[in-house]
């Protein structure tokens, strides 16, 4: 792939990544501090299968064209990241299948346990000094700015952060939109 197309991919995922963080603010609030019904949770709640399948499968997409066809190699935590993610598919997709709003209980604790990982990883990324880093910058590091788009707002790990703050919200609006009195 070419400079300018790999720029322009990160662009398009940045703009959608900003956009799922955003909606995921809005719909945190709304939530919990918004009126008892209210159309937008509605649409989330009746939908949360299908759109929690969209996002973890296009987190996982994005994240194997990164390192498969761009040829970023992931570091250290972009493993573990992975490893929270990865599953979310297979989870959804079979919940999806046989219509199992129980899914919620299997996948709250790894995108929980994920997203704790994605918010190290940030804090890591953008705060650390090199010699702090868990993947240190003489081989496949955080250090490494491989993505570095709208002033480094975004950038791999924070598209991580993206998808899984997004299927968490998803999830705690199925869990919790139905139980508010």
């Amino acid at each position: 792939m070419s400079y300018e197309t790999i720029h322009y991919f990160n662009l398009v995922l940045g703009v959608g990544a900003i956009i799922l963080v955003i909606i995921s603010f809005v719909t945190f609030f709304v939530l919990f501090f918004g009126p008892k019904k209210n159309k937008f949770l509605g649409f989330i709640d009746k939908h949360f299968l299908e759109i929690g399948f969209l996002i973890s499968l296009s987190g996982t997409i994005f994240s194997l064209i990164y390192s498969e066809v761009i040829n970023f190699a992931p570091c250290y935590l972009c493993w573990w990241a992975r490893i929270f993610l990865y599953p979310q598919v297979v989870l959804f997709g079979m919940a999806l299948w046989s219509r199992d709003r129980k899914v919620i209980h299997y996948v709250i604790p790894l995108l929980f346990l994920g997203f704790l990982l994605s918010v190290y990883h940030n804090l890591m990324y953008y705060f650390a000094d090199t010699g702090n880093l868990p993947c240190d910058a003489s081989g496949v590091s955080c250090y490494q700015q491989l993505v570095y788009e709208f002033g480094g707002l975004i950038s791999i790990p924070t598209l991580s952060l993206a998808a899984l703050m997004g299927l968490l919200m998803v999830v705690v609006v199925a869990h919790f939109y139905g139980k508010r009195d």
